[in-house]
């Protein structure tokens, strides 16, 4: 069993809007440190997979397939190895 960990974001040249929103809710409440912010999103997949090789053949198939908008959005994936 592994478990791929995957981030999918906006392309920096895609207008983030909710990112906007909190950085500047940010901003209102001190943080005036902050200077970009960018939401994305968070998924975990365990996969049965006979090693990691494949394992992460599955991942990137999904990312492009389903999980992650090609023309919008980047992904960045890590896998490990989790509990049976």
């Amino acid at each position: 069993m592994y478990i791929a960990k995957i981030l999918t974001t906006l392309r920096k040249t895609i207008l983030d809007p909710q990112g906007k929103a909190v950085e500047n809710s940010l901003k209102s409440l001190g943080y005036d440190k902050i200077t970009d912010t960018r939401i994305g999103k968070f998924i975990e997949l365990k996969i049965n997979a006979g090693s990691k090789a494949e394992a992460e053949k599955i991942a990137e198939e999904a990312c492009k397939k389903l999980l992650a908008n090609p023309v919008m959005e980047d992904y960045t994936f890590e896998i490990t190895e989790g509990e049976s």
